[in-house]
């Protein structure tokens, strides 16, 4: 029997339901806002964010090695070398993973990337933010788009008990609210399950998506060892010179529209 993922709401997403949600809802507030207090503007406020947006033809890309020998192995005891005080606890309960940002070492391997994830995106790029993800035995990943803030993720698998499938989605329109009711993952995985491509990544290997335009999920780890894991290195990608307009805290001083300083807010 199929193990699915459970459904996680972030409480400050009032327009989705799914995971990192967050700065689509706030999108989704400011374009109403500017139809509302600067019409002749809305559409030229949309257009500004196709930068983010992601071209149909995208595939993911499946690298069979990304870094040398002795740089897998130091990644390998970086991760194993972590104190429980510098694992974030916040997704342990959904995710069943402890999760470490920006940890100095990797962010200088995000540098190191950049031109080969700029090469397969097919535009040039600048490096957003990274987290270590160490998934426990009970290890999950609901369906769910990320925030353009990982318009571009290299997904790099660590070491793990069994491989693990992550499924994705051809590239999509960002939905719009009231798109998928109270059914919503059933009703994706209804319509674009036939198309999803699944990859089950082993040590050393990394795949590059597009998780902003791609939704994309993870079942419950399979595997009947004693001890189940699953460790990951997600680099996460912008492209190069947006990163004013990927946070929406500045789009009130951006675009001249004082209005959306509340919902640049809500969102932060």
């Amino acid at each position: 029997m199929q193990v699915l993922a459970p459904t996680v709401r972030p409480m400050d997403s009032q327009d989705y339901p799914w995971y990192d949600s967050v700065w689509l809802s706030a999108f989704e507030r400011a374009r109403q806002t500017v139809q509302r207090v600067a019409p002749k503007r809305a559409e030229d406020f949309e257009r500004a964010f196709d930068v983010f947006r992601t071209r149909d033809d995208f595939k993911v890309r499946l690298f069979q090695s990304v870094f040398d020998d002795a740089t897998c192995e130091e990644i390998r005891r970086i991760a194993g070398a972590l104190s429980p005080a510098q694992l974030e606890l916040h997704e342990a309960r959904t995710f069943k993973r402890f999760v470490v940002h920006d940890h100095p070492v990797f962010t200088q391997l995000q540098l190191r990337v950049t031109d080969m994830v700029s090469e397969a995106a097919g535009e040039p790029v600048e490096a957003c933010y990274n987290f270590l993800s160490l998934y426990g035995p009970q290890g999950v990943c609901p369906l769910h788009l990320d925030a353009p803030l990982a318009k571009w993720t290299l997904d790099f698998c660590i070491d793990q008990s069994d491989a693990w499938p992550i499924h994705f989605s051809p590239v999509v329109p960002w939905p719009r609210p009231g798109d998928y009711g109270a059914d919503w993952e059933a009703r994706i995985k209804g319509e674009v399950g036939p198309d999803f491509v699944s990859f089950s990544l082993q040590p050393g290997q990394a795949i590059l998506f597009s998780g902003s335009s791609q939704w994309h999920y993870r079942d419950v780890m399979p595997g009947t060892r004693a001890k189940k894991f699953c460790d990951l290195l997600f680099f996460h990608f912008i492209p190069r010179g947006t990163s004013e307009l990927a946070d929406p805290a500045n789009w009130a001083r951006l675009f001249d529209i004082p209005e959306l300083q509340q919902d640049g807010q809500a969102a932060a």
